[in-house]
């Protein structure tokens, strides 16, 4: 399995979330994405990788949007042949102790497992009551929009299968910020894959800052609506796999 964990001005968050992968799931290889982070993140994953070969890295020219950095991740690790792909934060928000939880969901027949905030067991730790509002609105908001039975939808600790992603199609896939996510789990459950909710605690950071702004609110808000009405994106995808 390949645990994937995108960067942006992670220095101080890369060598702490290594070491909790390796100790978690130590047969498991971890490949830090970093979009040429100025301060340094990818030297630090560099140097992590030297003395790990179960540690890899994937340098980008800059900074493109999550979407995009997950995107060159798959197509990478599909590439050389994992099975399970997982996606996670540097940050530590998402808890390398509770990787074996999702990767029990896909052993019980999920194609895609997520971790979530928002099912029964699930919680979050030092977080404000308005940015537990939000998400807890955005959420609502992509259920009524696009009719999924899914309570996190937004959430980015999750665990596909290789199949998963060959089925819904990466090609046309043009969101970037955590759109994405939603974007990812509107394909899967439109081509009739089983999605998997796993209750996890979400832990707010306590080094460096949070990528959530303005922007990414607003590119969630219209993509949802236009794939609320249209049926985009899992049509194209269909069309095109």
């Amino acid at each position: 399995m390949l645990i994937i964990v995108p960067t942006y001005n992670e220095r101080g968050n890369v060598p702490m979330i290594v070491e909790r992968v390796r100790a978690a799931l130590p047969e498991a290889h971890l490949l830090v994405v970093d979009d040429n982070s100025p301060d340094g993140t990818g030297e630090v994953a560099d140097a992590l990788a030297a003395e790990d070969d179960h540690v890899h890295v994937l340098h980008r020219p800059g900074k493109e949007g999550l979407g995009a950095a997950y995107i060159e991740a798959f197509r990478w690790g599909l590439g050389e042949g994992y099975n399970v792909l997982v996606e996670m934060d540097a940050d530590g928000s998402h808890q390398p102790e509770e990787l074996p939880k999702l990767l029990e969901a896909l052993a019980g027949g999920a194609d895609l497992a997520i971790g979530s905030r928002w099912v029964p067991g699930g919680e979050v730790v030092n977080w404000p009551a308005s940015r537990e509002l939000l998400s807890r609105g955005a959420n609502i908001y992509t259920r009524i929009m696009l009719g999924l039975a899914v309570r996190d939808a937004t959430a980015g600790f999750r665990a596909y299968r290789a199949e998963t992603l060959e089925k819904i199609g990466l090609a046309d896939v043009e969101s970037q910020g955590y759109c994405f996510q939603v974007d990812l789990t509107l394909r899967t459950a439109r081509h009739g894959l089983r999605v998997a909710e796993v209750p996890i605690t979400f832990v707010e950071r306590t080094v460096g800052t949070s990528k959530m702004s303005r922007r990414i609110m607003t590119e969630a808000f219209w993509r949802i609506a236009v794939w609320g009405f249209t049926g985009l994106p899992a049509r194209f995808s269909r069309r095109r796999t």
